[in-house]
């Protein structure tokens, strides 16, 4: 046990790995692979959590409101990446869903020496930037990140709600958060390294919010990604199978209905669904507020 914080499960040895330095490479991804198992049980238990503070987002944002994650380190870069996947992947714009990470942009690709250990900074970030409307999310291993500490305070301070997400117990991030969500995976196979175990829980309760909170605003119908942005080639023909799946077209009619659409696979599957025009189509989803269930059900309702 670490004699300086010896409360820190993120901080403590782990009995499976000492001695790791002579490890075979097969004994090293084994050890390894035996404690990534760990994580997805741990990560379930604290679904009831996960849930509340998804309804507690998705208000928000149906209200006008933002979701801001922010953290230091592989915890920063954690937040900045799921926000960064969220235009490309469900159609929104990238102001809905935001990173802020200790440091700046520069600390995405490089450490900044002693930015997570700035509380004012943190404060800094939220000043100005976040209203009453949004949702901040602290991203914090330990819990106990000055950055993020500080974030959540003036969150707080100003009426803001809060989410934290630590992978320790009783940390202070969690008493401070409105939302508090614990992912104790415990020691990892390199004392302290949080970007292995901690980092892949992180990285799955952040797949659950914002998946979760884009499917509730309906930016997903069935199990397909209808809002996706298709920026590349994959991505277009991505967009022509979903119209087919959804409509049973053949190709040819769901290109030509796409294309008549403007490249927006809602549209295209409305006027094929329906017989509406790009208009009507159009129409239909901005009277949903862009949740697309809701207007396939409006159109249905109607014929």
């Amino acid at each position: 046990m670490n004699e300086l914080n010896p409360t820190y499960l993120t901080e403590m040895k782990n009995q499976h790995s000492e001695n790791l330095h002579d490890f075979s490479t097969m004994e090293i991804i084994q050890v390894m692979n035996q404690e990534d198992k760990k994580v997805a049980s741990v990560v379930e238990k604290a679904l009831p959590q996960i849930a509340a503070a998804i309804d507690r987002i998705t208000k928000a944002l149906e209200g006008g409101g933002r979701l801001f994650y922010i953290g230091a380190g592989t915890s920063g870069r954690l937040g900045v990446l799921d926000a960064s996947e969220c235009p490309p992947t469900f159609g929104v714009p990238g102001s809905l869903v935001n990173g802020l990470i200790a440091g700046g942009e520069q600390a995405i690709r490089y450490p900044i020496e002693n930015a997570e250990d700035d509380e004012k900074a943190g404060e800094d970030a939220v000043v100005g930037q976040l209203t009453s409307q949004d949702v901040l999310v602290g991203i914090a291993s330990s819990g106990r990140t000055p950055y993020v500490l500080g974030a959540i305070k003036k969150a707080k301070s100003l009426g803001i709600p809060t989410v934290g997400i630590s992978c320790n117990t009783g940390s202070e991030l969690c008493q401070l958060s409105d939302f508090p969500i614990e992912v104790p995976v415990g020691p990892e196979v390199v004392t302290g390294s949080t970007r292995l175990k901690a980092g892949t829980a992180q990285k799955m309760v952040l797949n659950m919010i914002t998946t979760a909170v884009m499917i509730k605003l309906g930016k997903v119908y069935q199990n397909l990604m209808v809002n996706v942005q298709a920026t590349n080639e994959k991505l277009r023909n991505r967009s022509i199978s979903i119209i087919c799946d959804i409509t049973g077209a053949d190709e040819d009619t769901a290109r030509k209905m796409n294309l008549k659409a403007n490249g927006d696979t809602r549209v295209a599957i409305l006027m094929i669904l329906y017989g509406v025009s790009v208009r009507e189509a159009e129409e239909a989803i901005q009277a949903s507020n862009g949740h697309f269930p809701k207007a396939v059900r409006a159109l249905a309702k109607g014929k």
